[in-house]
């Protein structure tokens, strides 16, 4: 059977209730990828007696401790040569023709180097919503420089149809080009491992565009996805994960941020960033580390900085044009300019 020129890369932590079917449905693709590879970062529940299952067909790495979702994919990115990687969190489902439909039809040019597909949530039991509810249809910026999954939570009731270009993929299905990947990679890192987790796909996103690379949309390729970490469950998350989100904020800025962008956004941004800040005093204060991880992590995003800032495309200019779209209210979508007819809400976004 011919495979399509892809990678599958992994990274699982405690993952017991949701690997076997992630592996199930990635080993029933047709056409199969070239490679898959599982990278197990320390878990101490079932998850590595389930991967032992799949030893035979799946190249599986084992961690003695917790490295984190960015240097977990870079170790497993690393171990392949595939043209592309689909990056895949363990809770995701592919439907068999995933990667047909992601790859199918005209072939992206030269500086695509990502496409994503129409996520839909699942519940933990791996039900879908009734009705059926959108999980991503791509990464998207607000004003107050958050970044937002395009669509999660509105019904899948035919919006969002159309193929088009979008910011970027969310990491929990992204499809990327190892051209890409190596070209936007800085120090040798594709995903900054000082973010550990958390909003790590939307920094690789920004740099990209900052580099001229594209991202494409395309609505066919469905899948399924349980999004364990749900915006207004704050209280409910693990606090290393809040104050990693706090910290990861800042420093996609710090890397980033250019002229045009802070010009568009900067009453807005502060706005928002004095909740944060206010937030992590008064309400969060399992967060108030994040400032100080941050200030560690400084040094080395400046020195990122400096490397992206010396490499700016001639389009670099235009990104600003995807930093247009106003905070939505609490539960209300508002329509989207640069979507129509498609709406923005606000997804998993930690701060």
């Amino acid at each position: 059977m011919k495979q399509l020129p892809v990678a599958i890369t992994i990274v699982t932590h405690n993952s017991e209730w949701y690997i076997r079917p992630c592996l199930e449905a990635v080993l029933a693709l047709d056409p199969p990828p070239e490679e898959v590879v599982v990278v197990d970062n320390a878990s101490h529940d079932g998850t590595r007696s389930v991967l032992r299952e799949f030893g035979a067909k799946v190249r599986i790495v084992h961690n003695e401790r917790n490295t984190g979702f960015s240097a977990g994919q870079n170790q497993a990115i690393a171990m392949t040569r595939a043209g592309w990687v689909l990056t895949l969190n363990p809770d995701a489902l592919l439907p068999p023709e995933f990667l047909a439909r992601l790859l199918g039809g005209p072939a992206p040019d030269a500086r695509v180097g990502a496409l994503c597909g129409r996520s839909l949530s699942l519940r933990p039991d791996l039900s879908l919503d009734d009705p059926p509810r959108l999980d991503s249809t791509g990464i998207v910026f607000t004003r107050q420089l958050r970044h937002l999954d395009r669509g999660w939570g509105e019904p899948d009731d035919g919006r969002y149809e159309h193929p088009c270009e979008v910011f970027g993929a969310s990491a929990a299905a992204a499809l990327y080009r190892r051209r890409m990947i190596e070209d936007v990679s800085v120090e040798g890192q594709f995903f900054d491992e000082s973010f550990f987790a958390y909003r790590e796909d939307a920094d690789v996103a920004w740099r990209a565009q900052l580099l001229g690379w594209r991202c494409l949309y395309r609505p066919k390729a469905r899948l399924l996805h349980v999004r364990r970490l749900r915006p207004g469950g704050r209280r409910r998350n693990p606090a290393a994960v809040n104050m990693h989100s706090v910290k990861n904020r800042f420093l996609m800025r710090v890397k980033n941020l250019t002229w045009p962008v802070w010009r568009r956004c900067w009453a807005a941004a502060l706005a928002r960033d004095a909740v944060v800040v206010g937030g992590c005093l008064l309400v969060e204060q399992s967060s108030l580390p994040a400032f100080w991880h941050l200030l560690r992590a400084l040094p080395g995003a400046l020195r990122q900085r400096r490397a992206i800032m010396a490499r700016l495309s001639p389009e670099a200019a235009g990104v600003a044009r995807w930093f247009g779209e106003d905070e939505p209210e609490a539960g209300r979508p508002h329509a989207s300019k640069k979507f129509a007819p498609a709406v923005v809400h606000p997804g998993p976004e930690g701060s």
